[in-house]
């Protein structure tokens, strides 16, 4: 009986101390003192690859007709858009925005409204179809070059909206699809800290307000992959890295 009660008890205590355990990993919200600034730049070289192209071969009358070319890799001048740099296993820092909750992505003319978007760790995503066509959207987590299911939903046009709660355990990007129509795609990064920031058209980006110290950095592109630096803020100061992703 003894062994017994002992071997239930070190179970019990494993079972409480799970969530002991992914409580610990949890985001925290604290006061940032004399924070500093990470700024650089996305650029591309090499052959900026063409658009794949999609034949549309149903729904016309909403989807057009022909071809749909999508861009996957946006250059500008040399700098690399629809890139995300963000800060890799920060545990505690500024808040997200205040209006930064629930995060809408729209199908309207057979095309994810917009391609990308950035979303928080489990928030609420709304899903809405504009268009009088049935559409089936596939979300899968993107884990390295592996990719998880996250939801899969047939969305008909009487069902005008879905809302899903959105949580990523180990990736930090969602891939979208429509199962009806093979030219729908888009990207959704899932943020897990505020630390990260959507490049702009000239691949510049700024995180703010970072607690000072060493930390991982990651851009990350939906084709591309990602490039992987470090970074050391000091109080007040700004810290400069840049990132080349390269095409063939």
């Amino acid at each position: 009986m003894n062994k017994s009660l002992t071997a239930f008890t070190l179970i019990l205590m494993a079972i409480v101390g799970l969530p002991l355990v992914a409580n610990a990993a949890t985001y925290k919200v604290v006061d940032i003192a004399n924070g500093g600034s990470i700024i650089g730049k996305v650029k591309f070289t090499g052959t900026d690859p063409n658009p794949k192209i999609f034949t549309i071969t149903k729904d016309n009358d909403t989807c057009g007709t022909g071809e749909r070319k999508i861009d996957f890799v946006r250059v500008t001048n040399g700098a690399l858009n629809d890139v995300v740099v963000y800060l890799k296993k920060i545990k505690s820092g500024k808040a997200f925005p205040t209006d930064f909750d629930n995060l809408e992505i729209d199908q309207n003319k057979c095309d994810f409204i917009p391609f990308l978007s950035v979303m928080k760790n489990k928030d609420k995503l709304l899903i809405r179809n504009s268009d009088p066509v049935l559409h089936n959207i596939h979300t899968y987590e993107l884990i390295g070059r592996a990719k998880k299911t996250v939801f899969n939903i047939s969305q008909p046009p009487e069902v005008a909206t879905i809302n899903k709660t959105v949580k990523l355990k180990r990736g930090t990007v969602m891939k979208l699809e429509c199962d009806a129509h093979d030219f729908m795609h888009g990207y959704v990064f899932v943020a897990k800290n505020p630390y990260f920031s959507v490049v702009k058209d000239d691949g510049s980006f700024t995180i703010d307000n970072v607690p000072p110290g060493k930390y991982n950095i990651i851009a990350w592109h939906g084709l591309l992959g990602e490039q992987k630096g470090k970074v050391t803020v000091a109080a007040g100061d700004t810290a400069n890295i840049d990132f080349t992703f390269k095409g063939k």
